[in-house]
């Protein structure tokens, strides 16, 4: 009991997937490249709610 239920748009759903695809293909056109002799980041990505949206630490939009 207690949840909130929030419409979405589809307009705010074709945005976040529109910003996925283009960063999709960024990444493969410039790999991220790791620098020599530095461990990659294990640590869990952070999550932010903002307002019924949730955003990784990187600002990518969770569906």
């Amino acid at each position: 009991m207690g949840d909130v239920i929030r419409f979405i748009p589809k307009s705010e759903r074709e945005r976040g997937r529109l910003i996925r695809e283009a960063r999709a293909i960024y990444d493969s056109i410039f790999p991220p490249s790791d620098p020599v002799g530095e461990q990659p980041d294990k640590a869990p990505l952070s999550r932010a709610v903002i307002g019924a949206n949730a955003y990784r630490r990187d600002g990518i939009l969770l569906s």
